[in-house]
């Protein structure tokens, strides 16, 4: 018997099963296809993102390096605010290469990393869970102490467990041009409904232009997407979509289960972004868990929400300003632009002594 099965082989699931492997534990990681494959997130990401990955990753995944963003409260040609630092805020990676970077990491300490297993069933019992999967050569079983739900927005482990969902979802599109721009600086667009598009440059790698916006919004997301690459002028392919979890659910734990990443909405309601989140609850999933002792289940619950929960409420009000009138998101983006020094996935940070200070001297 296993001591974790993990259900889902993205940065979250790969993460908590290298470190529990690193303690010694017994861990079974099913993907339900190939890993990374299809691609449904952007790659756009915090330069903390090296904390989490083997050594020399960065050389083999970096495509761009970011100092800062223009923001728009229109389309190309409208009036932008810039928001910069004087380093390198975030970075563009490749995305499908980072999961199989993480992937690899977990089969290097030792964790039993399975690809096309499709998980249908987890039967929650007194002593153990037994997980069904579907692969090319039939049906497979497995018994663990405990199962992992990283399973994504939409998850299988979730729904098998009775766990409740996300406050919300949105649906997320993008796609990618072939153009060749070595810019430092991504564009944000207020403009789709509840949230925003962005474009951002990967260097010789081409384009990445994203959009979300809540389920049933009229235009829809795929329509708005249409506008938004009408309005730059650019043919796009490699057309992802997904859905993107906002607002995590009061619990993410079970009597012998738990949810990591997206499956458990760890995610910032202000970008959609979850990886940074969703490896750091890992983090604390592996380091409080034990599979032998249910019971502490409540301590990884009390760890990730004592680091993540104030980021995640203020990314919440961050959010909320995407909808203010226009003419009062003009006025706040003037006040606000210029040099900063706020953490992307810290909302905390911009009441940091460093931001400001950059507020009083700009």
């Amino acid at each position: 018997m296993y001591d974790f099965v993990v259900v889902g082989v993205g940065p979250a699931g790969s993460r908590f099963s290298r470190r529990a492997a690193e303690r010694g534990y017994d861990v079974l990681a099913l993907e339900r296809g190939a890993v990374g494959d299809p691609l449904a997130c952007s790659g756009h990401v915090s330069t903390d993102v090296w904390e989490f990955t083997p050594e020399g990753a960065r050389d083999r995944l970096l495509q761009n390096e970011v100092y800062g963003a223009r923001f728009h409260v229109g389309g190309p040609d409208s009036d932008h605010y810039p928001f910069y630092k004087r380093e390198a805020v975030s970075n563009v990676i490749d995305r499908v290469g980072l999961d199989r970077e993480l992937a690899d990491a977990a089969r290097d300490a030792g964790a039993d990393v399975r690809e096309n297993h499709s998980v249908q069933a987890v039967d929650e019992r007194a002593d153990r869970v037994v997980v069904t999967a579907s692969t090319p050569d039939g049906t497979e079983t497995f018994a663990a102490r405990m199962v992992a739900g990283c399973d994504g927005p939409v998850s299988r482990v979730r729904s098998e467990l009775g766990l409740p969902g996300p406050g919300e979802k949105l649906q997320g599109v993008l796609a990618f041009s072939e153009e060749d721009d070595p810019g430092d600086f991504v564009d944000v667009h207020l403009t789709a409904p509840r949230f925003f598009a962005w474009r951002i440059p990967r260097g010789e790698a081409g384009v990445e232009y994203g959009l979300a916006a809540p389920p049933g919004s009229d235009p829809s997301a795929t329509d708005l997407f249409a506008e938004f690459t009408d309005d730059y002028d650019v043919e796009t392919a490699e057309f992802c979509a997904g859905m993107i979890p906002v607002g995590p659910p009061e619990t993410v734990t079970s009597r012998r289960g738990f949810l990591l990443g997206d499956a458990a909405a760890q995610t910032k309601p202000f970008t959609g972004g979850g990886i940074l989140y969703g490896m750091t609850a890992a983090d604390h999933a592996a380091r409080t868990i034990d599979p032998e002792r249910p019971a502490t289940l409540r301590d990884y619950e009390d760890a990730w929400r004592d680091e993540l929960s104030t980021e995640i409420r203020l990314g919440h009000w961050i959010r909320k300003c995407y909808s203010l009138p226009e003419r009062v998101q003009h006025a706040g983006l003037s006040a606000f632009s210029g040099e900063i020094g706020v953490h992307m996935d810290r909302p905390t940070s911009f009441f940091s002594v460093e931001h400001l200070k950059k507020l009083l001297s700009g």
